[in-house]
């Protein structure tokens, strides 16, 4: 299938892909949008997370919402308002400037989105144009539109779209609506879509009251960072997790699938899942700075989890709790150098460290009070199937091949001592007797002869994997093996300040990917612990700085070219980021 192309007029830049840096996030818990810097949303799946996409020109599918001036000579830019995901797109051309309000509207109804844009003449006459073509199923499916009133009405693929604020817009040449609209400076108006799949009634579509709702819940959901350094970017890390963080509490990793870590590799992966580590790393953050309700939500899903599955927990669900479908490929072309691909092997694997991952999270809810009787029987069940399982080969952090990764027991052993830690008595005798036990078999497979943690058993590698349990006090203060392995990494795995996971087998480092932000941060966590607070905030400082415009984080960061690789927004690098600033303020 071809890329989209413009059948009504409209430039084709409005349909061109841009660098991941340029595009902005827009999310409600239950489902995300990618908006690119013309105005054009161009992913949003429905009515939840992993639905099949409405606007999937991010893949180069058909299916987009465009808001954007006529004037062709106008340069763009933009901004999230403080502490929340509306996004103010905004246009400067030689006559006129012009702001688009972007926001889904909250609190959300899991099987309801409702997307507000508020266009605004700030300065001059604003001359917009408007394009609504939705295709359900990535695009396998057209919607038949009728009017009725002053709405746009439509079904298909199983969803029912409605369309309020273009009563005058009519059908666009190759599908979909189209209208033009002129405001005299000061004026504003407003588009309200909604797009359900669920069958219930539908909703009120009045702008002026789903506005104050959508403010009325960013103003509750995102707590004041004045404690923190970096407090701006804190606010906007925990804006973005509450955005991708659904009411149930599951997390998704990003809101994308099949974004290219590296062009042309074939590693492309659908991340539009809640990975319990990633979950963990969320609340482990949150509770570093405070009991917030994301720190409620994360052992909430995660404890359903475990309750459900037991020994055989999953590494990733769906946010409502669900399997993850296997792996299959769309016809579509991709973003650039990546792929179509839906699905993720992951959710069948055996990695022992989302076990250790989930012990940390339950300690940190203990450490603050917040663990309820479910997530205390959990704790029990967990400990149970690492005493099961912690000698068994995994697919550890990184998901590769089954092997015995220091980092997992590290994971597990940090997560048994930080319990035991809160939670007295006879049962954390039990627990400290085991990550003793843990600990002693791992040095004796993993430990270096220069006293550093190699990554495995196999590979006397460095791994910067090991920074998060090293970080977080999985060994005591004053061990060498901390200390030596951070500088190990430091000294193999970093170039121009930004960490890289691992050596890659024949490639120089940075050629086979990306650098990982994840532990750029975790490393300024390591750093200051052992007391370095300057050199702690220095590793701190690089990494924040690889992101783009919209202050979005993804996986990785090509150091050479500044250019985000990989989903976005990856959720565990804006956790990495408010729980490393959050342990730099503690330091």
């Amino acid at each position: 299938m071809p890329p989209v192309t413009p059948a009504d007029g409209l430039s084709a830049a409005s349909t061109m892909p841009w660098a991941l840096r340029d595009y902005a996030f827009l999310g409600d818990g239950e489902r995300g949008a990618v908006v690119g810097p013309r105005g054009e949303v161009v992913w949003l799946c429905a009515p939840r997370w992993d639905g099949d996409a409405v606007f999937s020109a991010l893949l180069g599918g058909p299916g987009e919402y465009l808001v954007r001036p006529e004037d062709d000579w106008h340069v763009w830019g933009g901004y999230y308002e403080d502490g929340t995901l509306i996004r103010v797109s905004r246009w400067v051309s030689a006559d006129a400037v012009i702001e688009c309000r972007d926001a889904f509207a909250s609190p959300a109804a899991p099987g309801r989105l409702v997307l507000l844009r508020r266009i605004r003449a700030v300065r001059g006459e604003a001359r917009v144009r408007v394009r609504l073509d939705p295709r359900p199923g990535f695009g396998g499916h057209a919607v038949d539109w009728r009017r009725e009133g002053g709405l746009w009405c439509a079904s298909g693929g199983g969803l029912d779209v409605r369309w309020a604020g273009a009563a005058e817009a009519r059908p666009a040449p190759g599908g979909g609506l189209r209208t033009s609209l002129a405001l005299r400076e000061g004026g504003a108006h407003d588009l309200v879509l909604e797009v359900s799949g669920d069958g219930g009634p539908p909703g009120v579509l009045e702008a002026a009251p789903l506005w104050e709702a959508t403010e009325r819940w960013w103003r509750a959901a995102v707590p004041r960072c004045a404690d923190l350094p970096a407090d701006a970017d804190a606010r906007h890390a925990y804006a973005v997790l509450n955005g991708l963080t659904s009411a149930g509490g599951g997390m998704v990793a990003a809101a994308t699938t099949a974004l290219p870590e590296r062009a042309d590799t074939g590693r492309n992966y659908d991340y539009r899942y809640a990975w319990l580590r990633d979950q963990a790393y969320a609340g482990i953050a949150v509770a570093v700075h405070g009991p917030h309700p994301l720190l409620d939500r994360a052992v909430r899903f995660a404890a359903a989890r475990v309750l459900e599955d037991g020994g055989r927990l999953r590494p990733a669900y769906t946010v409502s709790g669900g399997r993850v479908p296997p792996e299959r490929s769309l016809s579509l072309p991709g973003y650039p150098g990546g792929g179509d691909r839906v699905g993720n092997h992951a959710g069948e694997q055996f990695q022992l460290d989302t076990f250790g991952e989930v012990l940390q999270l339950f300690a940190a809810a203990a450490a603050h009070d917040r663990l309820d009787g479910d997530a205390r029987r959990a704790v029990d069940v967990v400990v149970e199937a690492v005493e099961a399982s912690w000698l068994e080969p995994d697919a550890g952090v990184w998901e590769l091949e089954r092997r015995w990764w220091a980092h997992s027991r590290l994971a597990v052993l940090c997560g048994l001592r930080s319990l035991a830690g809160v939670l007295p008595g006879r049962d954390a005798r039990r627990w400290l007797e085991l990550a003793d036990g843990v600990e002693r078999e791992t040095r004796r497979r993993c430990l270096r002869k220069d006293g550093a943690w190699a990554r495995a058993e196999d590979d006397q590698g460095p791994d910067a994997s090991m920074l998060a349990p090293l970080g977080r006090g999985g060994l005591p203060d004053g061990d060498p093996s901390v200390a030596r392995t951070r500088r190990l990494i430091a000294r193999e795995l970093t170039r121009d300040g930004f960490v890289y996971r691992f050596h890659h087998e024949g490639n120089p480092l940075g050629e086979a990917e990306g650098a990982f932000l994840l532990c750029g941060f975790t490393m300024a966590m390591a750093t200051v612990r052992e007391g370095d607070a300057l050199g702690a905030y220095r590793w701190f400082e690089r990494t924040r700085s690889a992101y783009g415009p919209a202050g979005l984080f993804a996986e990785e960061y090509d150091v050479g070219q500044r250019q985000l690789r990989g989903n976005l927004p990856q959720a565990f690098v804006h956790a990495a980021l408010l729980e490393s600033v959050a342990r730099l303020a503690s330091a």
